[in-house]
């Protein structure tokens, strides 16, 4: 392993280690723009150029790989005016805007222009302008401010998988921008708001809106899908401003979908913020005690075999947890945490979560989509696999409907019976996969809630274990969830209990009075004539069908746990405080369990999730990833012929805060119609 010394310290470090990395590792801070430790090596804004000595000029530190014996210098009088020089280039034809940029505060510009600019300009001709480009709804350019670093071009190509950003023209009249003026289709597009390290792209629902230090900064979990996405939102009062991605390479990298970023505005809009009751066929504003007396009276005269309760995607453990502490009290076995009504074997852990894990992708050689579209159902998810590709050395293979991930991949089939081409060595695909070191099944929650769900889960389960896909040291069996509530509420058992129904026996027009827990995406005309309690933040679809409304907290205004669709239990902390009357979800059916005359066991968060933790102890280590035990799981059964269907057919709008974005309806416009057009082509 090569030696250098940097700055008189000698440092040992791994072949193919950049200057730039290795001073990283001293502490040494070296100025760029250009360079991204998630994305290849241009090596075009020079900022972080060092002295080597025995060289003549100085050199780019982050395209210059460590040789033994190297001596290098990041801070003497040559790299000094040399950063200088860089700078005072790079601000030729920047614009004099700070007071007005969004990126203002948080900007790389103004910060290394402090720290390794001149202090005056000796530029007196006329600054250059650009035009600015309409990339959608989302992001918002100025492009005269545009070093041209190629951050955006290398985001768009390398990790979101949409080639639409580059660079037109030459020299002094190079511009940024799409070849073809469209919006960005990307949904991953906002990141680049993030990475411009100058104010040229901007987040344009949130254009002059605020600044940065006006903020106050929560880091918590996204639950707009179940990857579990670490993020930070920024309030100001008791508003959302925006989200932001945090670091967690285990999960999300530094990346999130343009849903979890931009559909916050669907928060101030459409809520719930005092409870209602139902009269003469009309819902009208009433107290706490009014709307619990109205529930207790109709439960006490329904026979508990004819109550259910349904969790939605968003409901976090704590809720469900409560809830189903209060279907017990009431002596109901009817509750189920899976809206999809998906049935299939839960018996066992394995049989239900990502086993190897969303960093365990980029260990796999050969990778089978089963029933699923990774792009919409797991945005992050298919990243990873893209990141897995490009680095060469694994193959990707769908049994599917046909969608553009982004990179390219056998097409086996689009319906389970070509499952069988692999177990039977019929396709070549089964030859790479005889051939892989570390092959890899990810299986979509979407597919699972067919009618024939338990027999394919034991299909695949049956093919991963016939390409030695799950042994001691590898677990290749996965699956990719949709819900954010979905591993917690089986975690927790909320599902149908011992004589119990589910969801589709719950909305069988049986049911004389139904809970729904934020439960938003049921068939509203299967619950017949039985009394609705809607508990939920938004004025979506169950609030339209409910005969008496519970209003609760949205993600951002409650303390609650997630757990992904790795099986890993995070916790999500209060930004805001619920709107009006609002109130978290488990104080709302601990407060209702007095009325009722059924105290449950608990008064305090600490005292619910005690008891969490004594029901599932695997949920008590929060933020790890604890591997499950592999069991045989599945059911015998015939898989239907049938083809996959996509299961998300906007993937702007799926729940109801996505729903009441103005954001995302501008998206649903602008964008969605053009990833059709090019799905179907």
């Amino acid at each position: 392993m090569p030696k250098v010394t940097i700055d008189g310290t000698e440092i040992e470090v791994a072949p193919g280690t950049s200057v730039l990395q290795a001073c990283e590792q001293l502490g040494i801070e070296i100025p760029r723009f250009c360079y991204h430790d998630k994305l290849s090596v241009p090596a075009n804004c020079r900022m972080c150029l060092v002295e080597i000595e025995k060289t003549p000029k100085p050199m780019a530190s982050c395209a210059l790989p460590c040789n033994d014996g190297m001596v290098v210098h990041t801070d003497s009088a040559m790299v000094a005016k040399a950063r200088k020089g860089v700078m005072e280039m790079l601000l030729i034809n920047h614009p004099l805007d700070c007071p007005i940029c969004d990126q203002g505060g948080e900007c790389d510009l103004q910060d290394q222009a402090v720290a390794y600019g001149f202090d005056r300009s000796r530029y007196n001709e006329a600054k250059r302008a650009v035009s600015d480009k309409e990339l959608g709804p989302l992001v918002s350019t100025v492009m005269t401010r545009c070093i041209h670093c190629t951050r955006c071009v290398r985001f768009v190509d390398e990790i979101g998988g949409t080639p639409e950003l580059g660079g037109v023209y030459r020299g002094e009249k190079m511009e940024i921008g799409t070849y073809v003026q469209h919006a960005l289709t990307s949904e991953l597009s906002g990141n680049l708001i993030d990475i411009c390290p100058v104010g040229a792209l901007t987040n344009k629902p949130a254009a002059f809106t605020a600044r940065s230090w006006e903020f106050t900064k929560t880091e918590t979990i996204d639950v707009f899908d179940a990857l579990g996405c670490n993020i930070r939102v920024d309030t100001r009062g008791n508003e959302v401003m925006r989200v932001l991605p945090r670091l967690n390479d285990d999960i999300n990298e530094e990346w999130i979908n343009d849903k979890s970023r931009f559909a916050i505005d669907g928060l101030k809009r459409q809520r719930l913020d005092q409870p209602y009751v139902r009269r003469n066929g009309k819902l009208m504003p009433a107290s706490w005690a009014e709307a619990f007396t109205v529930i207790a009276d109709r439960l006490r005269n329904t026979a508990p075999d004819r109550i259910g309760a349904i969790a939605g995607d968003m409901a976090d453990c704590e809720s469900m947890f409560a809830l189903k502490a209060l279907m017990h009290a009431l002596g109901s076995p009817n509750m189920d945490c899976r809206q999809d009504a998906a049935d299939y074997d839960m018996t066992s852990r394995a049989a239900y979560i990502m086993n190897s894990g969303i960093a365990g992708i980029e260990e796999a050689d050969a990778i089978v989509l089963i029933g699923t579209n990774p792009r919409h159902e797991g945005t992050l998810v298919n990243a990873r696999i893209r990141k897995r590709w490009m680095r060469g050395g694994c193959r990707v293979a769908m049994i599917g409907a046909q969608v553009d991930l982004g990179y390219p991949y056998k097409h086996i089939g689009d319906n389970p019976s070509d499952i069988a081409k692999l177990a039977d060595g019929s396709h070549e695909f089964a030859k790479i996969l005889q051939n892989a070191k570390k092959p890899m099944f990810i299986l979509g929650a979407g597919a699972l809630a067919r009618a024939d769900g338990a027999a394919l889960q034991r299909a695949v389960r049956e093919l991963a274990e016939k390409f030695n896909a799950v042994r001691d040291d590898w677990s290749g069996f996965n699956i990719l969830q949709l819900a954010a509530s979905r591993v917690g509420g089986i975690d927790l058992d909320f599902l149908p209990q011992t004589g119990g129904s589910g969801t589709r026996g719950i909305l069988s027009g049986k049911m004389e009075a139904i809970w729904l827990l934020g439960a938003d995406e049921v068939d509203m005309q299967h619950i017949g004539s039985a009394f609705v309690i809607y508990q939920g933040h938004h004025g979506d679809k169950g609030a339209h069908r409910a005969d008496v409304i519970l209003p609760g907290a949205a993600y951002t205004e409650k303390s609650s746990i997630y757990v992904n669709t790795e099986g890993r239990p995070q916790l999500a902390l209060q930004a805001a405080f619920p709107p009006g009357e609002a109130r978290e979800d488990w104080k709302i059916i601990r407060a209702f369990s007095e009325t009722i005359g059924e105290h449950l066991p608990f008064d305090t968060l600490m005292q619910l999730r005690q008891k969490i933790f004594d029901f599932a102890p695997v949920l008590r280590d929060i933020g790890k990833r604890t591997p499950a035990k592999w069991s045989k799981f599945g059911k015998e059964g015939k898989v239907s012929n049938a083809a996959f269907t996509p299961v998300i057919a906007n993937f702007y709008m799926t729940d109801p805060i996505s729903r009441a974005s103005v954001t995302m309806a501008k998206c649903t416009e602008e964008i969605l119609p053009h990833i059709t057009q090019e799905a179907a082509e």
